[in-house]
């Protein structure tokens, strides 16, 4: 019976959170392991464990008595996860996969080895390699590891750019014309059974690389649906998935479509399917790694998902704030508990939902009004 399995989640954010939540409904035992002892997860499973997902000796440790293990966030030790394979542990998605999808450039040779569009990119190995791209600026800069939330990310416009660039292995990138971008999160079973979510568009911060709010479902033609949905299906069967994927397209100014990145794991893009879904993304995860059929992924509504990012304006009268946010019909607050503050990181987000996307969008411009 599923209250007897064991499973751990490497990572305690707000993604292992809504794990959590979901993983409730199913009755499973959920242990975490996260190296702050703060993190958000640590207050809903009393079987919170403090260690460095990316350290060899503390998943072995972490992971020895559990039957499943997933994962929150990419920064994971794959050594490890291959010992507890060995040892009987289930571990999903596979150590390969997020091998793969660890590193940047390895992830795009992947892609383009399997006729995936992608982005064009060239390795290098520091800031000074650089300089051999001054007649190709400007460019986008990539850390090969550990970007999030566009942290690691960066555009070169000219050669005095290049004195504040990343000094570490990164991916220099064409700067893409692109008229939009999109995400597809596709879930795939160990039977080899696939399901996508309608794509979704993503709107980003113009001052960070950092997502302001997405629009389900995109706005976009048939068509390119359909092109998108069976680019991510193509991935997740060449990745031998286990799991779900979120797939990161830019739609470009001729209508390409073109893969940006991947994330082997819940995503901010997802987030909506919680509230407008009939199969939230995170119970969609614990089905596929549990061996469960997969649920359904009918969008049953328009919606609109915002993140909220910690900022001055917010934090001087917040509870206020708050109070309003959760006086508007049918926009649900998720606020994620984060200990500390540091400006421009995701506290929370908010989902709208309506009958039509007009009542959406006319909600979402008030929530806006009241966090800014």
């Amino acid at each position: 019976m599923l209250e007897n399995s064991k499973l751990g989640i490497l990572g305690g954010g707000q993604l292992g959170a809504m794990i959590i939540r979901h993983a409730i409904d199913l009755g499973l035992h959920i242990s975490v392991m996260d190296k702050d002892p703060l993190a958000p997860c640590s207050r809903y499973t009393s079987s919170f464990f403090t260690g460095d997902p990316a350290s060899f000796d503390d998943v072995l440790e972490f992971g020895r008595d559990l039957d499943v293990i997933t994962i929150e966030k990419e920064a994971v030790n794959i050594k490890a996860l291959r010992q507890l394979e060995k040892q009987g542990v289930k571990v999903f998605p596979a150590p390969d996969t997020i091998e793969v999808i660890q590193d940047k450039f390895t992830q795009k040779q992947f892609l383009q080895s399997h006729h995936i569009p992608v982005v064009p990119g060239e390795a290098i190995g520091g800031k000074n390699d650089l300089y051999q791209y001054e007649q190709k600026l400007p460019v986008c800069l990539k850390k090969r590891r550990d970007g999030y939330d566009g942290y690691g990310v960066m555009v070169l416009r000219t050669k005095e750019d290049i004195l504040s660039a990343f000094d570490a292995p990164c991916v220099v990138e064409e700067l893409v014309d692109i008229k939009q971008e999109i995400s597809v999160i596709v879930a795939r079973n160990e039977a080899g059974v696939i399901k996508c979510y309608d794509p979704v568009l993503m709107v980003f911060s113009e001052e960070k690389f950092i997502l302001d709010h997405q629009i389900a479902p995109a706005r976009i033609d048939k068509e390119l649906q359909e092109k998108a949905i069976s680019i991510a299906k193509d991935i997740a069967d060449a990745l031998k998935l286990v799991g779900i994927l979120a797939v990161e397209i830019f739609v470009t100014k001729d209508n390409e479509l073109l893969v940006n990145e991947l994330a082997p794991r819940p995503h901010n893009s997802g987030h909506h399917t919680i509230e407008a879904s009939t199969t939230s993304q995170y119970e969609q995860l614990l089905r596929a790694v549990l061996g469960l059929p997969l649920g359904d992924t009918e969008l049953r509504f328009p919606s609109i998902m915002m993140n909220i990012l910690e900022s001055t304006s917010l934090n001087a009268d917040r509870q206020a704030k708050v109070k309003r946010l959760l006086d508007i019909p049918e926009a649900h607050l998720h606020w994620y508990g984060k200990e500390g503050k540091r400006p421009g990181r995701k506290v929370g987000h908010l989902t709208v939902t309506d009958n039509t996307i007009e009542n959406v969008i006319a909600k979402a411009e008030t929530i806006r009004k009241i966090l800014n």
